[in-house]
């Protein structure tokens, strides 16, 4: 079974934006590298013919990735800021840190990201303690160096 992948409506609009124009005008413009690489003789030896190839390749595994992301895809909603859920930036204070030491994450899928803030999956022992949960509670959850605790100080939509 496919992963759910949860995403806010902005996420879902940029990456179905992306697919679009990969699979219109990114696959006419590689064809058009890759034809004008042929046209320099010997594929065997032709640098630009490789490289053109290449690019297919990756587009063409980008291609699958947001179509599978796309279809397998749940949006969120974006009312109410007081508890976690995807496509909010999160503040969280580790037990024992003093209050400048709080930290911000953008909570959700990798996809999310637009800005310089570091990701928290859901999938992740951090993020599944944390989701669903509200402003002021503390959360626990299991690290590899033990049981570790965070007080979530403000959620807000990015």
């Amino acid at each position: 079974m496919a992963e759910t992948h949860h995403l806010s409506p902005a996420a879902f609009e940029r990456l179905r934006a992306e697919h679009e124009e990969l699979t219109t005008k990114g696959r006419i413009e590689v064809a058009r590298s890759i034809e004008r690489a042929r046209e320099l003789g010997d594929l065997s030896e032709n640098g630009d013919y490789h490289a053109a190839k290449d690019h297919q390749g990756m587009m063409e595994g980008r291609i699958r990735q947001l179509e599978s992301i796309l279809k397998n895809s749940v949006i969120t909603s974006e009312t109410g800021t007081d508890h976690v859920t995807p496509g909010v930036v999160v503040t969280l204070l580790y037990e024992g840190d003093d209050e400048s030491m709080a930290e911000r994450y953008l909570y959700g899928h990798i996809e999310e990201r637009t800005g310089d803030l570091d990701v928290i999956s859901p999938g992740s022992p951090l993020g599944a303690a944390l989701g669903g949960r509200r402003v002021g509670e503390i959360v626990e959850y299991r690290a590899p160096s033990g049981t570790l605790r965070v007080v979530i100080r403000e959620v807000e939509f990015g």
